[in-house]
């Protein structure tokens, strides 16, 4: 019975999320992995009300949580005395127009002002120290097909810093675990992506204190840095931030990415941030500190050029770390079983002490300080709003390297099987 091969072909496919693993989500290609699936834990905590509605704006602090009250309240009186600039998320249209130019508040949005006015609230971290170094990360994952792009960071041997929405975790788990699993560094970018300044104080803890129970509770890690959507930060959003354990992550460059898929810019427009960059780099610009670049994964163009990108950018900066390896942060998490390398010790200027790069998962290589500059695997697009894959005109591959191995195992599976029926 030939005819039976290619349905026990297809159901044998469509079961490959059966044991709910990070393991299995990566074998994936984006139509499957940008299925719909349930995650046990996930499922149990919403069933509780134990997290907001998944992309809405956080109207407070959720009732009972009583480990979330107390936390706000041990802080809430000091939080600087500054206005909401807009209502549950939404600016106001006028709040611009109407700021001092003074910058009482030191608004970004308004100024880009990264050291703030406010006494006892910490500094912007919006270039690394390192001399020649770029600080790597990404926005808005994590995206439910981004295999190909991980894909592509593994075979460099380059990890990155994520700045993940909570909604994305919870709708995603699986792909969160993967940046765990590939040693990627996480951090929070806000339960909803809704501009932070235009929420209360408690609206605003709550976007930050849920994002990081949501990281937690999929990954086991809680991290300890976040970047606010659109950079939009004041004094008062720093602090209540730093209450919690954040340290603000922003950017000197913008590749503005992200407006492609608006209109809002153009391809050529976004190559010629990224060229900027590095033309800056070659000029020696970097030479006694580096640089952030504001990237995002938010759909198949930004991640095609972050790939299309990444050889030049080697050949631009001598190094190329996470923000948080490029600051020696060695423990990224509140947890204490989780160490990252060195600045030294990822860019091999300094051999490994025994520190390890992730407990639970496998070893946590370092990133080589000049990749090769092949290119990398592609992939379809996803039916998410925040989502898409690195497909790629320059890239000839269709699929990961994952979901390949997978469907040639299951093509000789259904072979064996064909030939028995």
């Amino acid at each position: 019975m030939p005819s039976l091969a290619p349905l026990l072909l297809a159901f044998l496919a469509s079961r490959v999320y059966a044991d709910g693993t990070e393991q299995s989500e990566a074998a994936l290609g984006p139509t499957q992995a940008c299925a719909p699936y349930s995650y046990a834990p996930v499922t149990a905590a919403m069933t509780a009300s134990k997290f907001p509605p998944i992309w809405q704006p956080v109207a407070g602090i959720l009732s009972g949580d009583t480990a979330a009250t107390s936390l706000f309240s041990s802080f809430s009186s000091s939080i600087p005395n500054i206005a909401p600039k807009g209502t549950l998320g939404v600016p106001d249209p006028n709040a611009q127009s109407k700021y001092p130019a003074t910058d009482p508040d030191c608004w970004w949005t308004a100024s880009t002002c990264t050291t703030p006015k406010a006494s006892g609230v910490n500094p912007d971290v919006a270039a690394v120290p390192e001399p020649q170094t770029l600080g790597y990360g990404f926005d808005d994952g994590p995206n439910c097909s981004h295999n190909a792009f991980y894909d592509y960071l593994t075979q460099k041997n380059q990890k990155a810093t994520l700045f993940y929405i909570g909604s994305n975790v919870m709708d995603w788990p699986l792909q969160a675990q993967r940046a765990v699993a590939d040693n990627h560094e996480i951090c929070v970018h806000s339960w909803s992506h809704r501009s932070m300044t235009a929420f209360t104080n408690e609206q605003a803890f709550a976007e930050l204190y849920y994002t990081l129970q949501a990281i937690k509770l999929v990954t086991g890690y809680t991290p300890t840095c976040w970047r606010p959507p659109l950079g939009d930060v004041d004094d008062r959003i720093r602090f209540i931030a730093q209450k919690i354990g954040l340290y603000n992550v922003l950017w000197k460059y913008n590749s503005n990415d992200w407006e492609v898929s608006s209109g809002a810019a153009t391809p050529a427009q976004v190559q010629a941030n990224y060229d900027t960059l590095m033309n800056d780099a070659k000029s020696g610009k970097f030479s006694t500190s580096g640089a952030i670049i504001l990237t995002h994964e938010l759909n198949n163009y930004t991640m095609q050029t972050a790939i299309d990108n990444y050889p030049n950018l080697a050949a631009a900066f001598k190094y190329i770390v996470p923000v948080g390896v490029a600051l020696n942060k060695t423990q990224p998490y509140v947890e204490s079983n989780y160490t990252q390398k060195s600045f030294a010790q990822y860019t091999g200027t300094q051999p490994p002490t025994g520190g390890s790069s992730g407990s639970n998962s496998p070893g946590g290589s370092s990133g080589a300080a000049h990749p090769s500059s092949s290119g990398g695997p592609s992939s379809n697009s996803s039916s998410k709003t925040n989502t898409g894959q690195a497909a790629g005109s320059s890239v000839a591959v269709s699929v990961s390297p994952h979901f390949a191995a997978l469907m040639s195992a299951l093509f000789g599976l259904a072979g064996v099987l064909t030939s028995i029926l």
